[in-house]
């Protein structure tokens, strides 16, 4: 037996099956609904307890991190812009007109959280447009967080409806 088919024997390389996609499924969403615009959550739950010098601090860190975003989409958006639809045009065509179960699991994984990045992206606007601070950033944090969360939830319910579905066809050819 050659090395080649005793990974591949070993590691199932149909992604939907594989319970290493699921793990990485739930830890991406899991890391994109705590780190709001670069602050972690945490952060913002010790300054609506604390206020003071924590809130300080998440001020701070917010307006670094609205004003890292910003910057980078305002120097080289189009370019993000560009190589993204790119990258998931052709992960679409592969994955759901040639059904390459890989781009398939790629595309549900990635494309859900480049749109959180999105939501990332106008918060950070909002903030800086409105000039937010005290409880009103919190607030807005907060509400961020909660559409960041309602987003993974549906984007996980889609891929495991999915994940099922070609479990389920493939599963009976296989």
């Amino acid at each position: 037996m050659d090395w080649y088919s005793t990974v591949f024997e070993i590691i199932d390389m149909r992604s939907f099956s594989n319970l290493w996609y699921w793990i990485a499924l739930a830890v991406a969403w899991s890391t994109v609904s705590h780190w709001v615009v670069g602050v972690p959550f945490d952060l913002i739950q010790k300054a609506t307890r604390l206020e003071g010098e924590a809130q300080q601090d998440l001020e701070d860190l917010v307006r670094i991190n609205c004003n890292r975003v910003l910057y980078v989409a305002g120097v080289s958006g189009l370019w993000i812009l560009g190589f993204a639809a790119a990258l998931f045009t052709s992960m679409a065509i592969l994955g759901f007109w040639y059904k390459v179960e890989f781009a398939q699991a790629v595309f549900l994984l990635l494309f859900p959280i480049a749109l959180a990045g999105l939501m990332s992206l106008n918060t950070a606007a909002v903030i800086r447009e409105r000039a937010l601070e005290g409880e009103d950033l919190r607030k807005r944090l907060n509400r961020h967080r909660v559409q960041t969360q309602f987003l993974g939830m549906g984007a996980i319910f889609v891929t495991s409806l999915w994940g099922m579905y070609q479990n389920l066809s493939l599963g009976v050819l296989r």
